[in-house]
Parts: structure tokens; sequence; C-alpha cells
């Protein structure tokens, strides 16, 4: 398996402290705080590693504080309820004493019931884009801290349908479609997949609301970091097939900014949506840069 696929599946697998107690590690992906994916992914694993024989269907998640990537994170579950069909639970993500992270996620035994979902979108396949590492090679030139961020090697590569604006930032639609893959083979594991979905759904995300103001993390000063992260997981999904991930952002005020995402797996079927509302604010030397 791929060295850095490899590790990220290490991440992911928690330490079991107690029955509901886990200890996770991070990884320095170049952004000053742990990053908030793999947080959400590892709150998953806790809560999924409670639970038998229920695929989770949804989660809702808080970040309350910025993680430290050179210690490690305990996650507390609480086995909130099991029902016939439903499981819900709770997990607290904890460092140096404090919640860093909070998320609620409902479990539910497979059934079958009535079955309708929006088209996906008509866009270019993979193989006809170019990699979003293409695209860094041809902006050379871009500040030493945002060049940290974007030449980290990754785990799963990223296709943009719409070519990003590394050095300058038109104002645009406030819409975005990136295709997704991890950069190897994975074990045929549902868990595994929906928590690794999780991981990489918080990438790519938020930046879709300053399209709108002709704004870009990668050139102007902003201050922006996640609020809260919603997911609905619909139908079975593979990460290591190729997911087209179709982003808008229906609203921004108040300093926040609203997302929300599609998944669909190459065959068309919708398999996650995803929302996400963050703090956007622009500072001072950004006004009209």
């Amino acid at each position: 398996m791929n060295q850095l696929l490899e590790d990220l599946i290490k991440v992911m697998t928690l330490e079991r402290l107690e029955i509901n107690l886990f200890r996770g590690q991070s990884r320095d992906i170049g952004s000053p705080q742990v990053f908030g994916g793999q947080v959400l992914g590892q709150a998953l694993v806790a809560a999924t590693a409670t639970v038998e024989n229920r695929e989770v269907h949804s989660l809702h998640a808080y970040f309350l504080r910025r993680g430290d990537f050179n210690s490690p994170i305990v996650y507390e579950v609480d086995r909130a309820w099991d029902g016939k069909h439903f499981s819900m639970r709770r997990v607290v993500a904890i460092q140096h004493g404090q919640q860093i992270f909070n998320m609620s996620a409902s479990f539910q035994t497979p059934e079958t019931g009535l079955d309708h979902q929006f088209a996906m979108p008509d866009v270019p396949q993979p193989e006809a884009l170019p990699d979003l590492e293409q695209f860094l090679a041809s902006n050379p030139n871009l500040p030493p801290a945002l060049l940290k961020i974007l030449q980290q090697k990754r785990p799963f590569e990223f296709r943009p349908v719409e070519p990003p604006s590394l050095t300058r930032a038109p104002k645009a639609a406030p819409l975005k479609h990136v295709w997704i893959r991890a950069v190897d083979s994975l074990p045929d594991d549902e868990a595994l997949h929906r928590c690794l979905l999780a991981y990489a759904s918080d990438f790519q995300l938020l930046d879709t609301a300053l399209k709108p103001h002709g704004l870009s993390m990668m050139r102007d000063k902003l201050v922006i970091a996640s609020i809260d992260h919603a997911m609905w997981f619909h139908r079975s999904v593979r990460v290591d097939d190729w997911l087209l991930y179709a982003m808008d952002s229906p609203s921004a005020s108040g300093a926040r900014g609203f997302t929300r995402g599609s998944v669909f797996a190459r065959d068309g079927r919708l398999v996650a949506s995803v929302s996400q509302e963050g703090l956007i604010r622009v500072t001072p030397q950004g006004q009209g840069s």
C-alpha cells in the first residue's frame, strides 16, 4: 500500500484506553493546527468502535478549539442510545484538559426503502483533468508559507474541474467541482471508507464561499476556521475509486460562510451530502487586495 495512505490508516487506528475512551495521534499537514478532517475522522472511528452491525448515516460536529498536532487527542464516547434499528453516540475530543471538538453520530441497521436522488453534474472525467500538483508546478513563486501547505504530499488525489486561482481570484459563482480519490486501493471495509470520506470532506469546501468576492485562501489575508461540519451517508462508498465532490455556497453573512457538498460515485450514485459553516474574516490588510 502507498506509504502516505498506510500512515493515514495508522492515524485513524485509535488506541483503546477504556471501553469508551480512545487516544489518537496527529499529523502536521502544514497548517498551524490539527487538520479538522483528521479530528472528524478519528471521532467517527471512536464512535464506530462502540456500535455493532450498524452503519453511520449522519454526523453533526462542532470545532471548538485549535488542536495541537504535537500532543495526542483523547476521544470520550457517550453511548447515548441503542434502539431496535438506530444507535446514537456523542463524542468529545479532549486535549490539554479542554474540549477541542464534539460530535453526535447516528447509526442504523441496513434497511431497504424508497430510493431517489439528484443527478450527478455533467463534468469532465478525472482522466481528462490535471492533478492539483500540476497547478502548483506552474506557480512556483507562491509565498513560502503557502507552498509549505500546498506541497505536502497527501493520501488523496485532487483533480479540480475548474482551474484553481493560485495567484489571483476573479469573482465567480460560488460553485466548485473536484474529483477525489485515495492514492491506493483499500480493504473492503465500509466503516473504514466512511471514516476516510469524513476525513477528506474537510478539504476544498469552505473556500467555495470566497469565490463571489474575488478572494482566495492562497493570496488574501483572511482569518478562516471551520465552525461546524455535518454529513449524511446515503449509499455505500469506496474512497479508493474516483468521487466527484460538487460544492456550492448559498450564503455568506455575519463573518460566516455556509457551504454544501454532494459526493457522487463515478457511476452517478449520490453517496454522501456535506454541509459546513466557517468563520471568514477579511483582515484590514486584506481589504481591497
